[in-house]
Order: structure tokens, then C-alpha cells, then sequence
């Protein structure tokens, strides 16, 4: 019983999701998303950097704190740019997914 599992099948639900790569469509996608796995055993079953216990949550707080890219690749050995860019594709397909609503009225 594999309990680490890719979160492909989220590329694969998500077919208007596009990302600028140069030309490598689908097939970059399902790669970046592949990086993230849900595994109940680690960090409570939220998404993670394969290999890592990092979560996306985690790197997506420090990017909205306003830490480069490169910052936090020199923080965590072994992180990769295509890493950091698979956190912000899952966090992209997760919320073209979503029906969240904002309550509050614009001003």
C-alpha cells in the first residue's frame, strides 16, 4: 500500500491550466505537479516538496513575505527553482478549482 502519492491526477483535472514555459505545456505541468505529494504521514497530510518536509503553505508564506526565489533555495539544501515554481502551480490549480468567494464588498 503506497501511502506517498504525486498529485498528478490535480494536473489532470485541470486542463485550462497553462503555464508559461517556453513551449513545454502539458508535459511541464504534470512534471512541476509531480513535485508535490500529499503523504499522511508528514506534516499531516498537507501538501509537500517531494523528499522534503517542506510544506507549500510553508513557501508560499515566504514569498508572500517577500523572500526572492533564490533566498529561499540558499536557505533549504537541496531545493530547486522547479520546487519553488511547483508550490505556486499547485497553489494556481488548487484555486482555479475553488468556488471561494470574497464576502466582503468592494469600496
Amino acid at each position: 500500500m503506497q501511502l506517498e502519492r504525486p498529485v498528478r491526477t490535480l494536473a489532470s483535472d485541470i486542463n485550462s491550466l497553462q503555464i508559461n514555459d517556453m513551449g513545454g505545456g502539458r508535459m511541464k505541468t504534470d512534471q512541476l505537479l509531480s513535485r508535490i505529494v500529499l503523504d499522511p504521514r508528514v506534516m499531516a497530510g498537507k501538501p509537500i516538496i517531494r523528499g522534503t518536509r517542506l510544506t507549500v503553505q510553508h513557501i508560499l508564506n515566504l514569498l508572500a513575505h517577500g523572500e526572492g526565489m533564490e533566498d529561499i533555495i540558499k536557505e533549504y539544501k537541496g531545493l530547486k527553482k522547479e520546487d519553488v515554481q511547483a508550490c505556486l502551480l499547485y497553489a494556481a490549480a488548487t484555486l482555479d478549482d475553488s468556488t471561494y468567494m470574497p464576502i466582503e464588498e468592494a469600496a
